[in-house]
């Protein structure tokens, strides 16, 4: 398999379906912003670090940190190995430890497939009667929310709140480009979204927030039970911000 840290030289050395597989890989380990953040961050970090570091420097839930770190891995780009935090004074369980594997930086070329995929969600939503779209753009978000939390890793706590698990949500969201967060309204819980990863396509076709409602429905129903979600706004029809009720 082609590594996907490539320098201008290997890649023009590379066949057109060898140089595809490498741009979806860099897609896929550094299409989220944050993601390349930490990257960044690990990168200049010798000693490497744990998720618990990752979570504190960039405020997130410590599963979704381990999530990004663990997509860095898998892309080759990270390295893991098992120790005790420099300085530490020994006591407890050795921690999980992440480093670059490289001392250059890797490629990021700018090609997002996912665009061509929303674009074409959006169009293929546009055929059908407005009903029957939403329903599908919902169980499509509801089912992809159910992977989310079961790539957070803790889907089996128990005695896990309902607002531990709205904020857990809010987090997982923000991994994915929604810069979101939990927060009370008179109405109830909610999960208010400044920014739609959707962008145009969303504003062209509104029915595609209902895949972002489905996202919350989904990871819900993993993390704590059974939740009705109602789109309150959408930026898509010119809100300024996307909430999603959640009770």
């Amino acid at each position: 398999m082609t590594s996907p840290n490539l320098s201008p030289q290997e890649a023009s050395a590379l066949s057109p379906t060898d140089f595809a597989s490498a741009v979806s890989a860099l897609t896929s380990a550094f299409g989220d912003p944050t993601r390349r953040d930490i990257y960044l961050f690990v990168h200049e970090q010798p000693e490497g670090v744990t998720a618990t570091e990752v979570a504190h420097r960039f405020d997130l839930h410590a599963n979704v940190a381990r999530h990004h770190l663990d997509k860095l891995v898998a892309g080759g780009h990270l390295e893991v190995t098992v120790g005790r935090t420099p300085g530490s004074s020994g006591a407890g369980r050795p921690s999980k430890r992440y480093r670059s594997r490289a001392e250059t930086m890797v490629v990021d070329l700018p090609v997002r497939h996912d665009d061509v995929v929303i674009t074409l969600l959006g169009r293929a939503l546009a055929r059908l009667p407005e009903a029957e779209a939403e329903a599908l753009a919902e169980q499509v978000g509801t089912e992809y929310g159910r992977a989310m939390a079961e790539a957070m890793g803790d889907t089996g706590e128990a005695q896990r709140s309902f607002r531990t698990a709205l904020h857990s949500v809010a987090d997982a969201l923000s991994a994915h480009g929604f810069a979101a967060r939990a927060e009370d309204s008179p109405a109830g819980l909610r999960i208010i979204s400044e920014h739609c990863p959707f962008g145009d396509v969303a504003i062209e076709h509104p029915v595609i927030c209902a895949v972002d409602r489905g996202m919350v429905k989904g990871m819900l129903e993993s993390l704590y039970g059974t939740t009705d979600t109602t789109t309150e706004s959408s930026r898509a029809t010119g809100d300024p911000t996307c909430i999603t009720t959640v009770g």
